[in-house]
This record gives structure tokens, C-alpha cells and sequence, in this order.
């Protein structure tokens, strides 16, 4: 309610803006016919905030309307003519070497900021401006794909939103069945783990043995950023079925000493790249704590997205030291997408995918981290490579992905900090022995 006023207020400022705007001379009013990027340099000149509000609601509009090689076109745009100036950043560089003044510090920090940050921020200004923002920052990220010269403009957009959502602008609220009807919606519509069916399936995972908290930002009310769904149990779930099956037993919260985290959406990928995860993760760890203090430990029960594809390049002979000839004959069985239900070939599969996953956990590297995405989320934040359950996901999307396997990272309160020191220091993989074991048997 509060930011409906308040953007009524700033469409009220925009309508005074506007009314100025073409008050000037005639040759300025033509500027209602202007392209959005000559609105962009206007708004980085004008110095009055109704005008200024004004001409950013224009590009906004006028943003909103652009097919797809228009904006490809509005971001090149952004890129090459409200990029800095490499000249002036080099003299400022020498001024302040030759210097080492204040001023010129702060000359030379100003001429390093690419012009595309103040327009951003200024492009806030419009009613919505922040919503607004993330979602060209959406679509930049569509065009990122086939045009990386664009990555100069995403970093500007990652520099900016980054502040604007720090931890500390954000709010952790508990989501229940008496949170309003359009926020649980967006749980149904941002569910993208283990996907819900609907209404009852939702109310299921808001019951009594279930939480579900999520971070918010003022900016964008009654949108979660990321939830994470979380399970009351007792000792680490290896499945996920019994978690979200309709028919599940249901367990007293006080009878509970495990807590799962086995679901975690981010919610707008214009916000992508920008962390809350680690973030909430560490918080619900002390909410539930202090409403549940009989809880023992807490894990997440986490999918492994990309290990299928790991194998399958591996089959096709891009690291022979990894997989003998054998292993590979029997990875084909995998192309039949009911193997789990021959209970001959899961006993034929199973020591071999075990082997294969640990390795790929510890050795499959994106750089000097590993390659799998939720392996580097969780290990990031502090958590430990637990234990990994064979055939814990047998959906069509657990099999397709992953062989049907999941992983419990366990987070241990007393030893978060010292695991992420150590993984961002020497990349260090903390993980339980049986893993260990597991890797250093080999494929």
C-alpha cells in the first residue's frame, strides 16, 4: 500500500514534469518525438526532479513497447554511447599518480564510472523504476547470449541493482497458509524444483511439519525474491517423494530433530547473479533454532542438474583417464528412460554411478570450483558434501538430469564459516568421509 502511494505521488511529480517539459521552446517540444536514447542523454543533463521523473517514465514507456531487435539495438546503444571515456579515465590516472590528491581521486573515480550507471539510477526515478529496471535487466540477459559485447552493460546493471539489494534492504518473512492469496500464487508460479500441482499441493507444503520462508525488498511488494521450502523430519531424508507426496505421513514439529531444505527458488531473473540465497539459508537456520531448538541438524536435499551431461561428455571421450571402456558400455543404459524399473540393471548402475558422482563432485571444475551449480551454491555458504543417495528423485525431470541421484549438503552451524573460509581461500571441498571413500575408489 505504502509503495502504491508513493508511485502515485511520483506519477503525480511526472505529470508536473511533463508540463514543463513542453513548456520550453518550440524546438525542445519536439522532443516528444525523440528516440529513447537521445530521452537517456536528456535525462542525464536535466537537473530538476520533475523533469527528470518525467523523462525517465517516457523511456520506460517507450521501452516497454520495443519488440526484440529494437531492444538489442536500445542496449548496443547503452553500450557504446554511455560507455566511458578511455581518454579521460588514462588522464585522470595521470593526474592522480603525478598527484596523489584527493581531488584528483575523486576525478579519476568519476571518470571510470561508465555513464550507463547514472543513467540507471536515474531511470529509478520513473513509478515502478525498480521493477522496471529488473526487467530489462531480464531481458539483457536473453541477449547476452548471442551478443557478449553486452557483458560490459550487465555489469553496470549487477554494480547497481547489487547495492540496491544488499542483505540489508531485504526482509525475511515466514510464508503460511494465511499469507496473502497473490503472494502464494507466485510460490505456485516461481516453483521450478520440484514443481507444485496446485492449491492443494501448496497447502501441503505449508503444513504443520513444513515452513517456507522468503526474502522481500520494499521496492517490489508482494514479490518473493527466493523461498526456500523447508521439511521437519527425523534424520536426513535420502528421498524426495516421501517429502512431497500427496499421501506423506505427517510428523509433530516437536517430534522433529532434522530440518530440510529441499527446495530453494530464486524468483526474477533479472535479479540473477545478485546472492540472497546464502543469506537465507544461514537466517532460517537461526529461526527455526530458536522456534525449534530440539533440531539436531540441518541439510538440504538438493539436485545434481548437470551430472548427466557431465557423463555424457565424458562417453564421448573428452577425459579417457575418467571412464574405462566399461563404464562407458554401461552408461548406455541410461538412454532408456525407464532403466530405474529394472531392478538388474539399477544393481548393475548403481556402484558405478556412485563412483562416478563423487567424482565428478570433487574433479568436475568450472575454473577452480566445481561444475555443478548447486555443489558450488552450497559449499560457497559453509556447507558440507554430506552423502549422496542413489535413486533419491525417479521424476522424469531427477532421471533425466541425474540419474535419479540427490545430495544432502549438511549445514553445521559451528563449522559454516570455517568451510567457507577454506573454499574461498583453497577452494577446499568439505565433505563427509563416506564421500571421500567414494572418490578415491574411482570409475
Amino acid at each position: 500500500m505504502r509503495l502504491v502511494k508513493l508511485n502515485r505521488v511520483i506519477n503525480s511529480i511526472a505529470d508536473a514534469g511533463l508540463v514543463l517539459w513542453r513548456q520550453k521552446s518550440t524546438e525542445e517540444a519536439e522532443a516528444e518525438e525523440r528516440t529513447p536514447v537521445e530521452l537517456c542523454n536528456e535525462l542525464l543533463s536535466t537537473q530538476g526532479e520533475a523533469s527528470g521523473t518525467a523523462i525517465a517514465r517516457k523511456i520506460a514507456t517507450a521501452y516497454a513497447a520495443m519488440r526484440v531487435e529494437e531492444q538489442s539495438e536500445f542496449f548496443h546503444n547503452l553500450r557504446h554511447e554511455f560507455h566511458l571515456d578511455p581518454e579521460e579515465v588514462v588522464q585522470a590516472a595521470e593526474n592522480y599518480k603525478a598527484s596523489r590528491d584527493d581531488k584528483d581521486l575523486r576525478a579519476l573515480v568519476s571518470a571510470a564510472e561508465p555513464r550507463r550507471q547514472e543513467l540507471i539510477r536515474r531511470l529509478n526515478m520513473a513509478p515502478n523504476g525498480t521493477a522496471f529496471l529488473v526487467g530489462m535487466r531480464r531481458d539483457l540477459l536473453g541477449h547476452l547470449e548471442e551478443n557478449s559485447e553486452l557483458e560490459a552493460v550487465d555489469d553496470d546493471f549487477v554494480h547497481i541493482l547489487s547495492s540496491w539489494f544488499n542483505r540489508g534492504f531485504l526482509t525475511l518473512e515466514r510464508i503460511d497458509w494465511n499469507t496473502p492469496a497473490s503472494v502464494l500464487e507466485k510460490l505456485i508460479e516461481y516453483e521450478t524444483v520440484h514443481a507444485m500441482r496446485g492449491w492443494d499441493d501448496l497447502r501441503r507444503r505449508l503444513s504443520d511439519d513444513r515452513r517456507c520462508f522468503a526474502f522481500f525488498h520494499s521496492a517490489l511488494p508482494g514479490e518473493p525474491l527466493i523461498f526456500v521450502e523447508v521439511a521437519l523430519v527425523q534424520g536426513l531424508s535420502a528421498q524426495i517423494d516421501p517429502i512431497i507426496a500427496d499421501d506423506r505421513e505427517h510428523l509433530n514439529p516437536d517430534e522433529a530433530d532434522t530440518a530440510i531444505f529441499y527446495s530453494i527458488n530464486a524468483c526474477h531473473k533479472g535479479l540473477s547473479g545478485i546472492s540472497f540465497g546464502d543469506f537465507l539459508i544461514k537466517q532460517v537456520v537461526v529461526e527455526l533454532k530458536q522456534e525449534l531448538p530440539q533440531l539436531e541438524a540441518f541439510s538440504t536435499l538438493s539436485p545434481v542438474p548437470r551430472f548427466i551431461r557431465w557423463t555424457e561428455a565424458m562417453a564421448r571421450g573428452s577425459d579417457e583417464q575418467v571412464l574405462k571402456e566399461a563404464a562407458v558400455e554401461a552408461l548406455e543404459l541410461l538412454s532408456d528412460p525407464h532403466w530405474p524399473d529394472d531392478e538388474n540393471v539399477r544393481q548393475r548402475l548403481e556402484p558405478l554411478i556412485m563412483q562416478l558422482a563423487a567424482h565428478y563432485f570433487f574433479n568436475a571444475k568450472r575454473g577452480v570450483y566445481p561444475y555443478d551449480p548447486v555443489a558450488r551454491f552450497h559449499l560457497r555458504n559453509g556447507a558440507r558434501l554430506e552423502r549422496i543417495n542413489w535413486l533419491g528423485d525417479l521424476s522424469d525431470k531427477g532421471v533425466d538430469q541425474s540419474a535419479g541421484l540427490m545430495v544432502n549438503y549438511l549445514y553445521d552451524p559451528k563449522d559454516i564459516e570455517t568451510n567457507h573460509e577454506r573454499y574461498i581461500k583453497n577452494h577446499h571441498i568439505a565433505a563427509a568421509a563416506n564421500v571421500t571413500a567414494l572418490a578415491e575408489q574411482g570409475a
